[in-house]
């Protein structure tokens, strides 16, 4: 998606361009945090590059990058974080993503579709309207199951009609699932 959408936006190739995500800290502190703990132990995580070595190298490169900025998340790393943010607290906004790059929110793991309150598996999931601006994507499980993973996209209209033109990106998506198929799922 980083790739394909500092394309679609015809980033100039000197342009500093970031992937952001947010990674749960639990197993990464030592010792490993209580899963019974009742809090929130997240901390952000950036990829950074120019555009035109965004572009010019393969996907597998854009991810090494990425998988750097999370392995660098190390225990002192997090402390070193939370005694920098005690010293210094800030409240974290939508204007600390810039307009050159995308922040990962959500999560492929949160079952979005397990919940059934009586009316049957939901037709599709939806974060709702707060925290959009051009280039935050939302990850959910797919609908389809199997590993399939179902992203919410926000782009501003100039770069989503891009993108749907952009091979790399065609290449890798699926179809929507038609409304028959969801529609027969329900009639069982």
């Amino acid at each position: 998606m980083w790739r394909c959408i500092s394309r679609a936006r015809c980033l100039p190739l000197d342009q500093e361009t970031s992937c952001r995500l947010v990674d749960q800290i639990r197993s990464r502190l030592q010792p490993p945090q209580s899963s019974e703990y009742f809090g929130n132990t997240a901390c952000p995580i950036r990829a950074t590059t120019t555009a035109g070595e965004l572009l010019n190298h393969n996907l597998g490169w854009a991810v090494g990058l990425v998988n750097q900025a999370v392995s660098k998340l190390t225990d002192s790393a997090i402390r070193g974080y939370i005694h920098a943010y005690m010293a210094k607290p800030i409240v974290y906004n939508l204007n600390m993503c810039d307009a050159y790059s995308i922040a990962m929110g959500s999560s492929s793991r949160f079952d979005m579709y397990g919940c059934d309150f009586g009316w049957g598996k939901a037709l599709a999931a939806r974060s709702g309207s707060a925290n959009k601006f051009d280039g935050k994507i939302s990850a959910y499980p797919g609908w389809e199951g199997g590993g399939s993973i179902d992203l919410e996209v926000c782009l501003l209209p100039e770069y989503m009609s891009a993108l749907e033109k952009d091979e790399e990106f065609m290449d890798v998506v699926s179809t929507l699932v038609k409304l028959e198929v969801l529609l027969g799922a329900y009639s069982k």
